[in-house]
């Protein structure tokens, strides 16, 4: 679990989320980042990870950007400082990655998008920018100083002939420093700039994603009034009940005040698959094609996976990747237990769900589970 420290869990959901920045101290004291500089390049020559280089600096503004797959000796040709390399969905490969998004299971489950990992050296930033994403900023290792405005949060104000949506106009009103162990809350729509303090700074971004209108409409095949182009879904209160797979009356409320979207609606829409993800899954299937179900084997819904769950008068409704999962005959406890831990020890739903492909098995569960 995090420490907040002179804030509780709940404090944190009522002031805080999507509503002001906070720095917690040694959130996770004693952290030690399970991906360090050199496994995070090594990563970013694989043509499964989507990768980018940033070069440049508030200083002198100019700004470059490269995609992955990168080469071996693309590194070597980098400057002394001054460059980030990023590392997108560390967590649908990593185990230690994926394992620690449920450190942040007091929001529900379903509102998270990936784990992005950074690797800056001296004066690495990406510029200042702003979106509409909920991130928890986990430093790594190494320094960082991340600088906060809620001013000049405009659409219109970024730089021009930049490859990067870096803001031209940007005015700190906060300045934090971060080491190993802290984590800084940023909401959305409010400007932030991280720059490495040092040649060995590694931060981890836990995003969670915005609903715009236009692809809620989307999604339900509707055009989106033009009023509404620039809409996004803004979550309730959230209380900490430790049920990350549910989703509330109170988020189907949300949802309705951008348009009239059934709760079966809003839960497939929630858990459905990007193309990316989709494309992960499908690799999946086809490596596990010959594999038979080992009743002995500790099995996890696959990381790409997104699960949650209605409760209808008092009936269960699971939804798994935008379809409706079929739970006649299964007692609810264990299909409460299942959704909320992504894991289940009956073995009659761990088989059903095997044959449909959504089972990963965890060789370090029991590590895990110490």
């Amino acid at each position: 679990m995090i420490r907040f420290g002179q804030i509780s869990e709940q404090e944190f959901l009522t002031s805080y989320w999507q509503k002001k920045p906070v720095l917690i101290k040694q959130a996770l004291p004693d952290f030690i980042t399970p991906i360090m500089p050199d496994k995070l390049a090594g990563l970013s020559l694989e043509e499964e990870f989507e990768s980018r280089l940033i070069t440049g600096s508030i200083a002198n503004q100019k700004w470059s950007l490269t995609n992955g797959p990168f080469l071996e000796n693309t590194f070597a040709n980098l400057p002394e400082q001054d460059w980030t390399l990023l590392v997108q969905g560390v967590d649908r490969y990593i185990n230690e990655v994926h394992q620690l998004i449920k450190k942040f299971d007091f929001i529900p489950r379903w509102r998270f998008d990936d784990v992005m990992i950074s690797y800056a050296t001296l004066g690495g930033s990406v510029g200042p920018h702003m979106d509409y994403y909920d991130v928890f900023l986990l430093q790594g290792s190494g320094e960082r100083r991340w600088h906060i405005s809620t001013k000049h949060c405009e659409l219109d104000n970024y730089l021009a002939n930049t490859p990067l949506r870096i803001m031209s106009a940007f005015q700190p009103e906060q300045i934090f420093n971060v080491e190993p162990g802290d984590i800084l809350y940023i909401p959305p729509k409010v400007a932030h700039h991280g720059i490495s303090l040092d040649d060995n700074c590694t931060t981890l971004s836990f995003g969670y994603r915005a609903y715009s209108a236009k692809e809620m409409y989307e999604f339900i095949n509707k055009p989106c009034p033009k009023e509404q182009a620039n809409q996004y879904y803004q979550d309730p209160t959230w209380d900490n009940t430790n049920t990350p797979a549910l989703i509330s009356n109170s988020a189907i409320k949300q949802a309705n005040k951008i348009l009239n979207m059934s709760a079966h609606e809003f839960a497939k829409f929630v858990t459905k698959l990007d193309i990316l993800d989709s494309q992960i899954l499908q690799n999946f299937e086809f490596d596990i094609q010959t594999e038979n179900f080992n009743i002995n084997a500790h099995y996890e819904l696959h990381p790409v996976c997104k699960v949650a769950y209605l409760l209808e008068h008092g009936l269960v409704k699971i939804f798994i990747n935008a379809k409706m999962f079929d739970v006649k005959n299964y007692d609810t406890n264990i299909l409460l237990q299942f959704c909320n831990t992504r894991r289940t020890q009956n073995t009659r739903l761990s088989k059903q769900l095997f044959k449909l492909n959504l089972l990963k098995e965890n060789i370090n569960y029991l590590h895990l589970s110490i």
